[in-house]
């Protein structure tokens, strides 16, 4: 497994209170399942950034993934494979790490997003986009 465990930045950690607030959605890894496939449907490769790991959440790839880890990281690598990049294990951790956080920060940006109904019309858009 490349990625054991997932440390958040702080600046992740308040935006996913904000969403944990509006959305009643009240596990950090739903809303992390969420904001990474979001980032993986974006087109673009992640800007390569040093993310600090500043905050205090941390969970574990199988909290993260739960019973569909293996596919969570089927589709990581086969998005590094599609933007060219292998699928070395520090390439996996950090392209994660990278796509999490740009998710996190797309779906905090989205002031649109006041309740739960609001955060499932905006996945689902995106995903009927695509």
């Amino acid at each position: 497994m490349p990625i054991d465990n997932i440390y958040l930045s702080q600046q992740a950690k308040d935006q996913l209170i904000k969403l944990k607030r509006s959305t009643k959605i009240q596990h950090w890894n739903v809303l992390c399942r969420w904001a990474f496939c979001l980032s993986l449907a974006e087109p673009g490769i992640p800007p390569s950034a040093r993310i600090p790991s500043d905050s205090s959440v941390e969970m574990s790839w199988k909290v993260f993934g739960g019973q569909y880890s293996e596919i969570y990281l089927a589709l990581l690598k086969e998005r590094c494979r599609l933007d060219g990049l292998g699928t070395a294990d520090e390439v996996l951790t950090a392209q994660f790490r990278l796509h999490l956080h740009r998710g996190i920060g797309y779906l905090a940006a989205d002031r649109r997003i006041k309740s739960i109904s609001d955060f499932s019309r905006r996945v689902s858009i995106n995903a009927a986009s695509k």
